[in-house]
């Protein structure tokens, strides 16, 4: 894997250019986006995959946790597009047996034999206080990354009927992650976060500039800080797709990157504190960053999701790095992924942690 098929598009494409764009890979599939609410990207992604009829899914599944918010973007989507089949899924990713019981429903749905896209999209983010799922994992990691990983692995068998009548690549599995791969690594001895951050092996502390620029005192100090919280979660997400590749890719054609929306105005900042969302404006102001459009906010997801060259081949290393297409912002492949956010070793590391955690070992 080289690059995208369109270099021009940038971090002001927005999803519905991209989509009209690689009409052909959208029109006839059956697609499933998770953390799905009318003022989020997931709700903008929907969107740009059904924004015209002649290039509609045949089905667009759309979960998320609140059956009033998921009912409420399938009202919006069907005002415009009347044509399309949706399915509603409520899916709480935050606990183990909620994610089953949802991967059961979809696998006895008979009338939905295949899932040609899969959009892990729902996260949580800087959660105040260190809070522990009902299975006992940081609320974050086990929502971010947990939850998807389950559900991903459970729901595998109408990923795998569709890749039997797909391009090879062409079936996908798009991970949604952030900037943190860029200055995260995992927390592999302390993945709950009770060790005080400088006690740490040196590998797995913090990124504490960020922290800083953040609004935090001291990071150094603490144990648990919020973003780090999520940091973890988004770099299993890049993580977990170099492991679904290395299993699904050159048997089965299933392909997997994860992607950087960019910054966004959306729901998710509804935990941060006011001296966070005071450092995010300005990072903002100084041109350290720059909001995004919810439309542009999902553009790189459907590129990912549908861009043909980029499922071609697996992610292999580059200029002395590993898993090159592994991590996308800006519509793009990119490069500014830490080395271990991008390992191979790191990877097996983390599906092996996933497995024990969800008690469960896959194989296909």
């Amino acid at each position: 894997m080289t690059a995208a098929t369109h270099p021009e598009f940038n971090q002001k494409t927005e999803g519905l250019k991209v989509a009209e764009t690689f009409a052909g890979a959208i029109r006839g599939k059956t697609i499933l986006v998770t953390g799905v609410n009318r003022n989020g990207i997931g709700f903008s992604t929907c969107h740009a995959f059904i924004n015209q009829a002649s290039q509609s899914p045949s089905m667009l599944i759309i979960a998320g946790r609140s059956p009033s918010k998921i009912q409420e973007s399938i009202d919006a989507l069907k005002g415009e597009f009347p044509k399309v089949d949706y399915r509603a899924l409520q899916l709480n990713l935050s606990g183990q047996g909620s994610v089953r019981k949802a991967a059961a429903e979809v696998l006895s749905w008979n009338d939905v034999p295949t899932i040609d896209i899969l959009v892990n999209n729902a996260a949580v983010m800087n959660i105040p206080e260190r809070t522990l799922s009902e299975d006992g994992i940081e609320i974050q990691f086990a929502t971010n990354h947990i939850g998807h990983f389950l559900f991903t692995c459970l729901i595998m068998p109408k990923l795998l009927e569709a890749a039997k009548g797909n391009p090879k690549g062409a079936t996908r599995v798009i991970n949604v992650t952030s900037g943190s791969p860029t200055v995260a690594s995992m927390r592999w001895s302390d993945i709950n976060h009770e060790k005080i951050n400088k006690e740490l092996p040196e590998a797995e502390q913090p990124p504490y500039h960020m922290h800083r620029l953040w609004g935090v005192a001291d990071p150094e100090e603490k144990s648990y800080l919020p973003l780090e919280g999520y940091n973890q979660s988004k770099v299993a997400n890049v993580l977990f797709g170099i492991g679904v590749n290395k299993r699904l890719y050159d048997k089965y054609g299933v392909f997997s990157t994860a992607v950087h929306p960019g910054v966004i105005r959306t729901e998710l900042s509804r935990y941060a504190p006011p001296e966070a969302l005071a450092a995010i404006e300005k990072m903002n102001e100084s041109g350290m960053t720059s909001f995004k459009t919810l439309g542009a906010g999902a553009a790189t997801t459907l590129v990912a999701a549908t861009d043909p060259q980029l499922g071609m081949s697996k992610p292999e290393s580059k200029d002395g790095k590993e898993n090159h297409g592994a991590f996308m912002m800006d519509c793009q492949i990119s490069d500014q992924a830490r080395d271990l956010a991008v390992s191979s070793d790191e990877a097996e590391k983390l599906w092996k942690l996933s497995e024990d955690l969800v008690k469960e070992k896959f194989a296909w």
